[in-house]
């Protein structure tokens, strides 16, 4: 029988499987999901265990930014413009929220 505490996980957790590997999508803000208000910007940590993968890569996600704040070609929809697959997934859940890998490359 699995515990109460693995059944409601105390942070948001995401198990992600894109383009067949996969990876843990995490916050550690305890109220992410629950305070409507904490969703306007916030980071989510990622780790997929490749090798390429030296860290834990942390994402800002912004759910109210303006699209006149991003720069030329960024619109999701925009031809020829491909987004990495985890940051698709991610505006699953926050439709037209902008993903910021806070400098670091993009490798899933």
């Amino acid at each position: 029988q699995v515990c109460r505490a693995l059944r409601t996980p105390q942070l948001p957790v995401w198990l992600c499987s894109l383009s067949r590997r996969h990876g843990v999508l995490f916050s550690t803000d305890k109220l992410l999901l629950s305070d409507w208000k904490r969703e306007r910007v916030f980071h989510l940590h990622f780790y997929s265990g490749q090798r390429e993968q030296v860290k834990t890569a942390l994402l800002t996600i912004d759910t109210h930014s303006h699209p006149w704040e991003q720069g030329q070609g960024e619109e999701p929809s925009s031809a020829g413009k491909r987004w990495p697959p985890l940051e698709m997934a991610i505006r699953t859940k926050w439709e037209g929220a902008t993903v910021s890998w806070d400098g670091a490359d993009p490798f899933f």
